[in-house]
């Protein structure tokens, strides 16, 4: 059996356990509310073992791109306040981003660099100048799904290490956002009353306006030497 087939299993085997013990049904609002006071029992007994393994769980849930981050996020700040709760989740969702990224680069890249290569010779240009920028403009704007942009970012030429600190950086927002939402847990009915359209379109223009100032500083470049001719 090839490494990737066998890594394929693996993946499939975890995905599966997830949903065959149920564990999708607590990673909801209403599990998690239920179960606060209970968590945070457990919190007090024991900080750093409660931490170190809800960290690696959420790990865990973005590498294998499960569903449940977000309210994964709400309960970071629920039990451990909004300082070391976007701490933890920053760190959690970066690395379990990468590792999605890394699986999907390991698995299919060279099958469709192979496949499509001619076609995305553009693309892969763009990546390699730009890619930082498209990437904090995609992780900034919570429309778009993380884990489609994790699994489509291995497709592309961009550097793990790049992927990863602009990825921390762009959800570090977000982050805040629902980690500052879980310290008010008892407030909170449904995940639409985190993200408003006016905060969602804030995101949008904070993400686009690096691509922006890029694109401007090369227009007036490209006039300057226009000018100077």
């Amino acid at each position: 059996m090839s490494k990737k087939i066998l890594l394929v299993v693996v993946l499939v085997a975890l995905s599966a356990a997830f949903f065959i013990f149920d564990l999708n049904e607590w990673l909801t609002l209403e599990r998690l509310k239920e179960g606060q006071a209970q968590f945070a029992a457990w919190r007090a007994q024991s900080p750093l073992l409660v931490g170190l393994l809800f960290t690696l769980f959420y790990i865990a849930v973005t590498g294998l791109s499960l569903p449940g981050a977000a309210i994964m996020s709400l309960a970071a700040g629920a039990l451990f306040g909004l300082l070391w709760g976007t701490v933890i989740v920053s760190f959690a969702s970066s690395i379990g981003a990468t590792l999605a990224f890394l699986v999907a680069r390991y698995l299919l890249h060279d099958w469709v660099q192979a496949r499509f290569g001619e076609r995305l010779q553009a693309i892969n240009r763009g990546v390699e100048q730009e890619g930082a920028f498209y990437l904090f403009a995609l992780r900034l704007v919570p429309v778009f799904p993380f884990f489609i942009i994790n699994i489509l970012m291995g497709l592309t030429r961009i550097r793990t290490w790049t992927f990863y600190w602009v990825s921390q950086i762009g959800m570090l927002p977000a982050t805040v956002v629902y980690v500052n939402a879980g310290t008010q847990l008892a407030h909170i009915e449904s995940l639409g009353d985190i993200l408003s359209p006016q905060l969602i379109f804030s995101f949008a223009l904070l993400g686009a306006f690096p691509l922006l100032a890029k694109w401007a500083l090369r227009a007036i470049k490209r006039l300057k030497t226009k000018g100077e001719h």
